[in-house]
């Protein structure tokens, strides 16, 4: 059986009826923040040791600093010779606890590499932007490291991103997976689809 506990009503004045104490009190909250934040920028400009003041960031013509580790919109690496860096091995797609990642594998053509994602999809809406699919690539072949914040769309189609939107994220790649691989060269991407046509 559930115990429950009855709510007492409170009969409100006829003052607070009106909402002016609450109005009065936010105002208060309101004017501390700018006088203490006013305070602090007058004691920076002085050259005194105050607390950092609150800034106003003017998006987008200003942006703010985004951590190394900050985990945004995917993106699929590329090897020099801009072939994808991904070998559908599926461990991104086991590690994904929203499963919200897609991948359909065939043979490369390159003797090198065993097989290669004819399809990898993300499912953005699903995805809750955990950063374990980026732990779990062994190829180092999946990125978060976009800085892309501008995440939203008219439909729902925008938010499902294939192989060719992940491909065209890393065609500048800023830093390599070993030291000296890539020294951030454009690399220009290699269709696979069309090299396995041709055999």
């Amino acid at each position: 059986m559930i115990d429950v506990k009855p709510v007492r009503k409170i009969d409100l004045t006829l003052w607070q009826k009106t909402y002016y104490p609450e109005l009065i009190k936010g105002m208060m909250v309101t004017s501390r923040h700018f006088f203490v934040n006013l305070s602090r920028h007058f004691g920076k400009a002085l050259g005194m040791k105050v607390e950092r003041p609150m800034v106003t960031i003017m998006y987008p013509e200003e942006r703010r600093w985004l951590s190394p580790r900050w985990r945004g919109l995917h993106r699929l690496m590329l090897r020099p010779d801009g072939t994808p860096r991904c070998v559908a091995c599926m461990m991104c797609e086991t590690a994904c606890p929203d499963h919200c990642i897609y991948i359909t594998a065939a043979e490369s053509p390159d003797s090198r590499v065993e097989k290669y994602p004819i399809a990898f999809e993300i499912d953005l809406l699903r995805c809750c932007f955990c950063g374990l699919c980026a732990e779990a690539c062994p190829e180092d072949a999946i990125r978060m490291d976009t800085g892309y914040l501008e995440l939203a769309g008219y439909s729902r189609s925008e938010f499902y991103l294939d192989r060719e939107f992940l491909l065209r994220r890393g065609e500048v790649t800023t830093h390599a997976q070993f030291p000296g691989e890539l020294d951030g060269v454009t690399v220009k991407r290699v269709d696979l689809l069309k090299m396995a046509k041709g055999h």
